[in-house]
């Protein structure tokens, strides 16, 4: 994808939330002015000749009689309920805004700390509506607040962490605590992080404690480098609670970039640059999923069903999902989750709102969507289903005996290799989300780009070869020209391949017979096919 805002001023210049109206706040003032009107007419009641009765309440109510309780004066104190009351709407005027979302972790903790501590001013309309619209101003400063609190937050005991400017490798200490639950504080440095380089991208930043589901996501998976964010980030948590995190280049000078606006002595000229050439092994930025659209898809559950009316008692229906019912249908965000779902083979059931039926247990397959941010790219990946018809067909030409072991490369989500016997097939895919798919399917999988697995020793022995390769710039003929030779003397390979793929002279040495064409077979590709059956021979 392009990355195009090269300035600081150029990332500053977007909307940073969308503004609340006059009206809220006033009807919000006007709310606590009637509750604190309550709270002073309570006190002054309890003050007078009411107060005598209040401890036969407490003395008959308390639940433990031995159990210490504030004396009448100390409990209905006016200027501890004020400050309470003023720090419940503090939060509530906070909560109008993304303001806490887009804050940086250290104002977003001392903000919380005040509230908590009910240290916060009185909740005046001209207080209110002066605090808010500066922070709304701020949005400039929050930015780079955020990058300086990130790289000041990096752990000081790993050599890794470059001292003058964000390097490639970044070391954040204490994501778990001790009693191995998130660290709130340190999963919001986390956060910044993401939320900044989303807007590099250009793309909706997370909610505040998104990072926190992400780390949770992560763990059992100890040690492992995970792709988050279209791979503009990596992170790899372990079990003492260090996460190790790694910024793609174009993410890193954009950083440093900040960090030079904020410390412009500080921060040596080389780490400030665009970085000239792109490694060969340096993955390019995919376009992730929207926030919110994976927001919904961290809430699907598995289905339910009740099983016992007394006690009460529910079971999971196997391969089945649902949509939390929370979500505002007809939404964009909702129906592109949706889409998601029928992507990796999700039925939506009918007349049952939210719930999807699949043919294998989706629950790794959709952790990995909302922990990794994407879904394969159909163009990249070449990826497009083989529809059941076409695939039956198929399997029929291919004569698949029971003494026959099977390969299908380039398998995707297992379109022909479900027509395949699980025990005596092998699938090749490149897509870690489709090798989950066909991993929950019980296939075994290798997840390799087939054109490199094929040269690994070893891979020799099938009978059959059941493949749909990709099209474009004459893969297929790559493809069917690696699986060749992992025939066994006499076996056969059976490929889906573009019509004109019929005047080609190939596999040489092959018994060849064409089937087709057969048009229109795969939505959204108007494209022509025909299926090549090719036996070796037995000598």
């Amino acid at each position: 994808m392009s990355l195009e805002a090269d300035t600081f001023d150029v990332v500053l210049d977007e909307p940073f939330f969308a503004p609340v109206t006059s009206d809220i706040f006033a009807t919000l003032v006007g709310q606590y002015q009637h509750m604190r009107t309550r709270i002073e007419q309570l006190a002054d009641l309890v003050a007078g000749e009411a107060g005598a009765a209040v401890p036969y309440f407490l003395e008959g109510n308390v639940e433990n009689s031995g159990r210490w309780a504030p004396s009448v004066s100390a409990l209905f104190d006016r200027k501890g309920a004020i400050a309470a009351l003023n720090s419940t709407y503090w939060s509530k005027a906070l909560a109008l805004t993304d303001v806490l979302d887009l804050m940086p972790q250290k104002r977003r903790d001392e903000w919380n700390t005040t509230i908590r501590e009910q240290k916060c001013p009185e909740f005046e309309e001209e207080t209110v509506r002066n605090t808010i619209m500066d922070l709304l101003h701020m949005r400039q400063q929050f930015l780079a607040e955020r990058v300086d609190g990130i790289f000041r937050g990096l752990s000081g005991e790993h050599v890794t962490n470059a001292p003058e400017a964000f390097g490639k490798r970044m070391i954040i200490a204490r994501v778990l605590t001790p009693y191995d639950t998130v660290e709130h504080s340190t999963a919001g440095l986390i956060n910044d992080l993401r939320a900044v380089v989303a807007k590099f991208m250009g793309r909706d930043e997370p909610k505040y404690q998104a990072s926190e589901a992400l780390v949770q996501r992560l763990r059992g998976r100890w040690g492992e480098w995970v792709s988050i964010d279209g791979g503009a980030l990596r992170i790899r948590l372990y079990k003492k609670g260090t996460a190790h995190m790694e910024v793609h280049p174009d993410m890193a000078w954009r950083l440093n970039q900040i960090l030079a606006h904020i410390h412009p002595l500080a921060i040596p000229a080389q780490f400030r640059e665009r970085p000239r050439r792109k490694a060969k092994d340096v993955p390019l930025i995919q376009r992730p999923l929207p926030f919110q659209v994976l927001s919904i898809l961290g809430s699907v559950k598995p289905a339910k069903q009740k099983v016992n009316d007394w006690p009460e008692r529910y079971t999971s229906v196997r391969n089945t999902v649902v949509l939390s019912d929370s979500h505002q249908p007809g939404t964009q965000a909702l129906e592109e989750a949706r889409g998601i779902l029928a992507s990796i083979g999700g039925t939506p059931v009918a007349g049952s709102y939210g719930r999807w039926e699949f043919d294998y247990d989706p629950t790794d397959v959709i952790n990995e969507i909302v922990v990794t941010g994407c879904v394969p790219d159909q163009r990249a990946h070449q990826f497009y289903p083989t529809p059941a018809g076409l695939a039956q067909r198929v399997l029929e030409m291919a004569e698949i005996g029971p003494e026959h072991q099977c390969l299908e490369p380039s398998a995707g989500m297992g379109g022909l290799a479900d027509f395949m016997p699980k025990d005596r097939t092998r699938c090749v895919e490149v897509s870690k989300l489709h090798s989950n798919v066909l991993t929950s399917k019980g296939f075994t999988v290798a997840c390799d780009d087939f054109l490199v697995w094929a040269g690994l020793p070893g891979h020799h022995g099938y009978d059959r070869i059941v493949m749909n390769p990709p099209f474009d710039q004459g893969r297929w003929a790559a493809h069917i020209d690696h699986a060749a030779p992992l025939l066994r003397p006499g076996g056969r390979l059976v490929a889906i391949l573009p019509s004109g793929a019929k005047n080609r002279d190939v596999l040489p040495g092959f018994r060849k017979e064409w089937h087709g064409p057969f048009d229109n077979q795969f939505p959204g590709a108007s494209v022509s096919v025909v299926v090549l059956v090719a036996d070796k021979d037995k000598a």
